[in-house]
């Protein structure tokens, strides 16, 4: 399993769910940079996400919704506090109106991105999600948000497959390259 740990800390209003992928830390960060990427393992598979804009610098927006089993669209933004590629990335997450205009009945968090080489072919994404208060943490926790995340990121192994098995079928090394 992609999660190898998931822990909530209600003093400091934080979750943080840590990952490690067989993959450099630069392909880690595509699944974060590349929109079409990052809408195959955002939402959890039960509720693919679908990204109509997507701007990773600070200051920059990224705009999505997710598509559930009964056709529900909940839909979600990030505002882009601050991008390091390929190590880090800082957003404040949101609820939004069909509009695309934030909704200030549900909660915001602050999530913060780190991506590390830990060796050996892998890298260690730590996702913490600081909460405003101990009632929207509450609030979120119950929505699925745990589960949901771990959903999500259980996605990026197959996704990452895909690079080697592409690479294997290629026979020279080269993603794509003719044989």
């Amino acid at each position: 399993m992609t999660v190898i740990d998931i822990s909530k800390d209600p003093d400091a209003l934080t979750m943080s769910v840590v990952s490690e992928f067989e993959a450099t830390l630069e392909r880690v960060w595509q699944l974060w940079a590349d929109p079409r990427q990052l809408e195959r393992w955002w939402g959890p598979p039960t509720y693919p996400a679908t990204i109509t804009a997507h701007d990773l610098a600070p200051g920059g927006r990224v705009e999505y919704h997710m598509t559930g089993p009964d056709g529900d669209q909940p839909r979600g933004y990030w505002q882009i506090l601050a991008a390091d590629p390929p190590r880090s990335l800082a957003f404040r997450d949101g609820f939004a109106h069909a509009d695309g205009t934030p909704d200030s009945d549900m909660p915001l968090t602050e999530a913060r991105v780190t991506i590390e080489d830990v060796g050996e072919g892998r890298t260690r994404m730590t996702i913490i999600s600081t909460f405003p208060d101990l009632a929207a943490m509450e609030q979120l926790v119950a929505m699925g948000m745990e589960e949901g995340l771990k959903e999500a990121l259980g996605q990026i192994d197959a996704i990452l497959a895909e690079d080697t098995a592409t690479t294997n079928s290629a026979g020279n090394g080269r993603p794509g390259a003719d044989k």
